[in-house]
């Protein structure tokens, strides 16, 4: 086995005449080709929604910068679950979905709604003072 490593600044290319035989390819035929592939099996209407819904959470975790774990805590959402969703193991449902809307359009309403006034370490840790059990 060869091993080597790949210079990001020189890729790969492909050879003059493969890149002609993709051009001449239709749509039809690469559709075909692709669902012939034993490796590439094309994806059910399930895994397709998985995969959008892992986008939209990924998004809007973007949004706000935060880590998976920051974002969970700050948005009182279990960490397993938020990376289930992002890799597409599991799907939002439509609570979740409305949830994420609220965050990324209107997230002061979030911290009001939670209570969070300020950005305190106290909220950094993902509960506020009134929400810990003696």
């Amino acid at each position: 086995m060869v091993r080597f490593t790949l210079d990001p600044g020189n890729p790969p290319r492909q050879a003059p005449a493969e890149q002609a035989r993709l051009a001449r390819a239709t749509d039809a035929a690469l559709t075909a080709a692709a669902a012939a592939n034993p490796d590439n099996p094309p994806l059910s209407a399930e895994e397709l929604a998985r995969l959008e819904g892992a986008r939209l959470v990924r998004a809007v975790r973007a949004h706000t910068g935060l880590s998976q774990a920051r974002f969970a805590r700050a948005y009182h959402i279990n960490v397993a679950r938020l990376r289930d969703l992002e890799q597409g193991r599991t799907r939002p449902d439509s609570a979740l979905l409305a949830y994420l809307a609220v965050i990324d359009r209107e997230p002061a309403a979030v911290e009001r709604a939670l209570g969070r006034r300020d950005r305190s370490p106290a909220w950094a840790g993902g509960c506020s003072a009134s929400s810990r059990t003696p």
